[in-house]
């Protein structure tokens, strides 16, 4: 607990918004407290997010959520998604690391998860577990290639290195590792905020 107290003056010294909660149910409840109701919303690509179900109870309160991992979709409707994700009221994703000095890394294929952190959405709510909090951004970077990279390629099935063994930085087409974006402090235009969860969440 002392370390994610340390994270949270860290993070409110570069203007970030911060809420702590105990468990994922904790920050579901508290994060369905924090979106306006009749908002649109905008879910990244993150496990984080999923593994709350909030994204089911937001669709049961009536709002109208842009989710591209909806099964069925097509590619030219999961494209169109991920535009709408950018313009939604409120964005919800997560990062793949947070540094203990408050930094917040995050890495795309695409680049519409890391867009719509900085820029777009009114708000923005990144959830992140514990077990993304890391002493610094070479940290940080490792965490992507060791954990985060790896997990991600095996649960997408795809044939990359990093999915059988470790990373390379390869120049595979089907390279998931393609926009690092680092959140030194919080966007000038964006009202966002970090629910730090004090459990395991998300890869």
């Amino acid at each position: 607990m002392e370390k994610l107290e340390e994270v949270i003056k860290n993070l409110r010294g570069r203007f970030f918004g911060v809420e702590l909660v105990a468990t994922k149910e904790e920050a579901r409840e508290r994060i369905l407290e924090l979106i306006p109701p009749g908002s649109t919303v905008g879910v990244g690509g993150s496990v984080s997010v999923r593994e709350l179900g909030v994204v089911e109870e937001l669709k049961r309160r009536g709002h109208e959520v842009y989710d591209h991992w909806q099964k069925g979709l097509s590619a030219s409707e999961i494209a169109e998604i991920r535009r709408k994700e950018l313009l939604a009221d409120v964005f919800l994703s997560s990062v793949n690391a947070l540094t203990r000095q408050g930094e917040l890394l995050a890495v795309d294929g695409i680049g519409n998860r890391v867009g719509a952190m900085a820029f777009g959405p009114k708000k923005v709510i990144l959830v992140v577990g514990r077990n993304k909090v890391v002493e610094n951004l070479d940290e940080a970077f490792r965490r992507i290639k060791e954990v985060a990279a790896p997990r991600n390629a095996r649960r997408l099935n795809l044939d990359l290195p990093c999915a059988k063994g470790e990373c390379v930085d390869c120049r595979s087409p089907g390279r998931i590792c393609r926009i690092y974006t680092i959140l030194a402090f919080k966007p000038q235009l964006t009202d966002l905020t970090v629910m730090l969860v004090n459990e395991d969440l998300g890869y």
